[in-house]
């Protein structure tokens, strides 16, 4: 079946035969030129159903007159990027990474606040923010005065993402109570608020968590290096140039002896293998 006849019925606000796969294919390109991400055949029907509200909300009427538009629009392209990007996150996904972090990465972190030097951490493609409120909520610990001493000192978590959506979602830092199911029971007492059905995260954590939208695919602001980065299936979405591009600036990007922690599915290969040795299942250690 063709995309025309696929589409004949398409949302009100969108005139009929609005979308063929020269828009795909120009969607596809768009995308993938500003965040690397790829859109192979078969996810024509993705690409309509994120992209057909946001074509009728601008009154373009046709995807090649939207498609157009935000070629110019540099605002615009960034909420068509958002639209097709999936946001899925949850708490202490992937809990080995977070067993990991408190067995090996943080002792010698609390040794290195207490010396007094600074800790660097980063989560990378954060989504709504679970990701790193685990992180942040492991780091503090299970022993309030010891949390609230940790975060008194010179830490910082950076989170980031290229859809601005998922980025207010993590700093409103507000979920449904049963979000929160997964974590553990005395970080959850201690670094969350319940009322009602809704949960937000304490003040301990935010206060060392910084959110910026980021193009992980772009320039990095960022100059000093990082102790720990989490990037965890993310890459999936990437081909393997980029993927082994991005791997190698982590790497680069890591202190002698930090870790990067990497999705289940995902794995460290090309220039970035020379720099990383394993230390467990989808976790690296930048060698010395």
């Amino acid at each position: 079946m063709s995309l025309a006849k696929a589409f004949a019925a398409p949302l009100p606000g969108i005139s009929p035969g609005i979308y063929d796969a020269a828009d795909f294919a120009a969607v596809a390109a768009m995308v993938y030129a500003k965040a690397g991400i790829v859109l192979p055949s078969g996810k024509e029907m993705l690409v309509y159903s994120r992209l057909a509200p946001l074509v009728r909300e601008s009154g373009c009427g046709t995807f090649a007159n939207f498609i157009a538009r935000i070629q110019t629009n540099p605002a615009e392209l960034d909420g068509a990027v958002a639209a097709l990007t999936t946001n899925h996150t949850a708490f202490f996904r992937e809990a080995h990474h977070f067993d990991h972090f408190e067995r090996e990465v943080r002792p010698a972190l609390q040794r290195k606040l207490e010396a007094g030097y600074p800790v660097r951490m980063w989560s990378a493609g954060c989504a709504s923010g679970a990701e790193t409120w685990s992180l942040a909520m492991t780091m503090l610990g299970e022993d309030r005065t010891e949390g609230q001493r940790i975060a008194q000192r010179d830490i910082r978590i950076l989170a980031n993402d290229i859809a601005s959506n998922a980025l207010s979602e993590a700093m409103a830092a507000a979920y449904p109570a049963k979000d929160l199911d997964s974590v553990p029971p005395r970080l959850r007492q201690l670094w969350t608020k319940q009322s009602g059905d809704m949960a937000t995260i304490a003040d301990q954590p935010c206060a060392i968590v910084r959110f910026r939208n980021l193009n992980l695919h772009g320039e990095w602001p960022m100059r000093g290096k990082f102790d720990l980065i989490l990037c965890r299936n993310i890459m999936i979405y990437f081909d393997n140039d980029a993927k082994e591009k991005l791997t190698t600036r982590f790497a680069q990007a890591l202190e002698s002896g930090g870790y990067l922690y990497i999705g289940h599915s995902e794995r460290v290969t090309g220039a970035a293998a020379a720099l990383l040795e394993s230390a467990g299942p989808t976790i690296y250690r930048r060698r010395s």
